[in-house]
C-alpha cells in the first residue's frame, strides 16, 4: 500500500498522544483513589466501575481518529480494472484444413464454439471485430461493443482453399486503424489500445515462393508491421500433428498444425503464442486471453473502506459513551 498524501499520517502522532494521555489519566485517577484510607468512604467516593467495558468508548474514538487519518492520507493499492476502450480483432482461419476431425466434431466447429464463448466472456466495454481468411481475408465485422453481430458472423463461417495468413493480419490492422481514427476523432483520449488474436491450424500458402512468410504480404512481414504499429498479435496454433482431410475421394491429406510459424508471428509482433489441441484447451486459451485483454492492473484509491471503518468506529464510540455514562468519555 502507498499513499497519495502521506503527510496526513503525521496526525497519527496526535492520535498517539491522545491515547497516551488517556492512559496517564487513568493511572492518575487510580493513584488518587488509593490515597483514601477509609474503606467505607472509598466505597462511597469511588464505587466499583464496570471493568474494561468502560474503556470501549475511548478506544473506539481513538481508533476512529487513527482510521480516518489513514483515509485522509489517500491509501492506494493495485486493483484489476476493466478496460472500456480497447479494440480486439479476432482472426479465424477457414482454410480447408479446418474440416479435419482430429478435434471433435471438427476443427471449424470447435473454433466457432470457442470463439462465441470468447465473445460472451470478454469485458463488455471492449470493441470486438472479426476477420476470416483462407485464400483471401475478409473483415466480417468491424470492431463493435455489440457481441451479437460477431457471434452471427462466426456461425456463418464457411471453408475455402488456401491460407493467406499475412493478408489476414494486414486486414485486421486496417480494421483497427479505421476504427481507431473514428474513435480518436470523437474523443480527446486518442486511439484505444488494440490487439489481434489470430487462430490458425496450418502453414501459410499465399503468397507462394521459397520464403512465403517473408514476402511483402507474408505473415512475418505483417507481424513486423503490427509490431511497428503497436498492435501485438497473439496466436493460437489449433489442432494436432495427426489431422487429415479428404480433398480427393479416397485420398487423405495430412494437415498438421504449424506451431513454428505461429510462434514466430507472435514473437515478431510482441504478442503471445498458445497451442490448443481440443475444444476445451481452446476455450481455456480464449479465457486466459480474455482476462489479459479485458482487465488491467491500476493503482487505485482505496480510502473508501477506511472512511467507512472510521465512521463506524466514531458512531460506536459516541453511542457506547452515551449509553454507559450519558456523556462522552
Amino acid at each position: 500500500m502507498t499513499f497519495s498524501h502521506p503527510w496526513w499520517l503525521l496526525l497519527l502522532v496526535v492520535v498517539a498522544v491522545l491515547a497516551g494521555g488517556y492512559v496517564v489519566l487513568l493511572r492518575r485517577r487510580r493513584r488518587d483513589t488509593v490515597r483514601f484510607t477509609n474503606l467505607e468512604l472509598l466505597d462511597r467516593v469511588a464505587p466499583k466501575r464496570p471493568g474494561w467495558p468502560r474503556h470501549v468508548p475511548a478506544a473506539a474514538l481513538i481508533g476512529a481518529l487513527a482510521v480516518l487519518t489513514i483515509a485522509l492520507a489517500g491509501p492506494m493499492a493495485d486493483a484489476r480494472v476493466p478496460r472500456n476502450r480497447a479494440t480486439v480483432v479476432l482472426v479465424i482461419d477457414v482454410s480447408l484444413s479446418m474440416q479435419a476431425t482430429d478435434v471433435q466434431p471438427s476443427r471449424l466447429a470447435a473454433a466457432q464454439a470457442a470463439a462465441k464463448a470468447f465473445a460472451d466472456q470478454l469485458t463488455p466495454g471492449i470493441n470486438l471485430g472479426l476477420v476470416s481468411f483462407a485464400g483471401t481475408a475478409a473483415v466480417l465485422v468491424s470492431p463493435t461493443a455489440d457481441r451479437d453481430p460477431v457471434k452471427r458472423a462466426v456461425d456463418g463461417l464457411r471453408l475455402s482453399e488456401s491460407t493467406a495468413t499475412g493478408e489476414a493480419i494486414f486486414a485486421a490492422m486496417q480494421s483497427v486503424e479505421t476504427f481507431s481514427q473514428a474513435i480518436a476523432g470523437a474523443a480527446s483520449e486518442g486511439p484505444p489500445p488494440a490487439r489481434i488474436v489470430l487462430m490458425s491450424d496450418g502453414k501459410q500458402t499465399v503468397p507462394g515462393g521459397v520464403m512465403p512468410e517473408d514476402e511483402p504480404r507474408g505473415s512475418f512481414t505483417a507481424a513486423r508491421a503490427a509490431h511497428a504499429a503497436g498492435i501485438p498479435v497473439s496466436t493460437i496454433s489449433f489442432g494436432t500433428d495427426y489431422g487429415t482431410i479428404e480433398i480427393n475421394p479416397g485420398e487423405r491429406t495430412p494437415v498438421a498444425v504449424d506451431d513454428a510459424s505461429m510462434r514466430t508471428i507472435a514473437d515478431l509482433s510482441g504478442g503471445q503464442f498458445f497451442t490448443a489441441a481440443t475444444e476445451d484447451e481452446l476455450r481455456q486459451v480464449y479465457a486466459q486471453l480474455g482476462e489479459q485483454i479485458g482487465y488491467e492492473v491500476r493503482r487505485v484509491d482505496t480510502s473508501r473502506p477506511w472512511l467507512a471503518g472510521g465512521a463506524l468506529l466514531l458512531v460506536a464510540g459516541v453511542g457506547t459513551g452515551l449509553a454507559m455514562g450519558r456523556r462522552f468519555p
